[in-house]
């Protein structure tokens, strides 16, 4: 299973060249005819929020490393099975976006954000070996399930649009901002406040708000709606590391 994780990781990231459109393939701002673009819905992000993949990619690539060397203790065994499954759905919704099926990149968004709440909740139940282990892997697998669950809000209202339900747009993203807030504080609570799935959901829900309060598609209600979102996320994260130890945790 280590060799797959490793493969996997260097497929995830081969794959992820189609959607950046450097070799070969579109952008994915580009592919589907634009359903992703930064300008496609109110809750799509600016285009600079995307650079967190790289973050993520090369998270991906050190952690394949590390869970290779000796020492690794039984917390890795039950991760990387779904580690795998998460790199290879990734690579999924690339070929489905690629393809122009945006229905089909939703369920396989859908599929990845299961699996890496998966991977939050067997993260949760061990203890990480150390800081390395804390920041490489809860660190990675953290900010890798912050980002998707803010695309997956993107993508599921892209899909929408697609199919051209656009009536109630306004009410529709400040509903989904809401909800991006309360997931965002559940997940600080579960986990007596890990700071890496904050760090990209305030990320994503930044430049949301960015490309909301300028830009081509401006609404200040929804850009505003972004900036408390975050900030509520943000927040809570600080107040439950404060009661929960103090900033003693190695969580990240």
């Amino acid at each position: 299973m280590k060799t797959v994780v490793m493969v996997s990781a260097v497929a995830a990231v081969v794959v992820s060249f189609l959607g950046s459109g450097a070799w070969i393939g579109t952008p994915i701002a580009e592919a589907a005819g634009g359903a992703l673009s930064a300008t496609s819905t109110l809750v799509a992000p600016a285009g600079p929020a995307f650079s967190i993949w790289s973050v993520i990619y090369t998270g991906l690539i050190v952690y394949a490393v590390w869970q290779f060397l000796p020492g690794r203790t039984a917390r890795h065994d039950a991760l990387r099975a779904p580690i795998v499954a998460s790199m290879l759905l990734n690579a999924a919704w690339i070929l489905a976006i690629q393809l122009g099926q945006v229905w089909l990149s939703v369920v396989v968004i859908v599929a990845l954000l299961a699996v890496l709440v998966r991977v939050f909740v067997l993260l949760q139940q061990r203890t990480p070996e150390g800081l390395a282990d804390a920041v490489i892997t809860d660190g990675t697998m953290g900010l890798y399930l912050g980002w998707v669950c803010v695309a997956t809000i993107a993508n599921i209202s892209a899909w929408l649009v697609s199919l051209g339900i656009t009536d109630g747009a306004r009410v529709w993203a400040v509903v989904v901002l809401v909800v991006a807030a309360a997931v965002g504080v559940l997940l600080v609570r579960y986990s007596s406040g890990a700071i890496a799935p904050t760090l990209s959901i305030v990320w994503g829900l930044g430049w949301l708000a960015q490309g909301r309060l300028s830009g081509e598609l401006t609404d200040a209600t929804v850009g505003w709606t972004a900036v408390l979102a975050a900030a509520i996320v943000a927040v809570s994260t600080v107040g439950t590391r404060l009661r929960s130890s103090g900033f003693q945790t190695v969580s990240v």
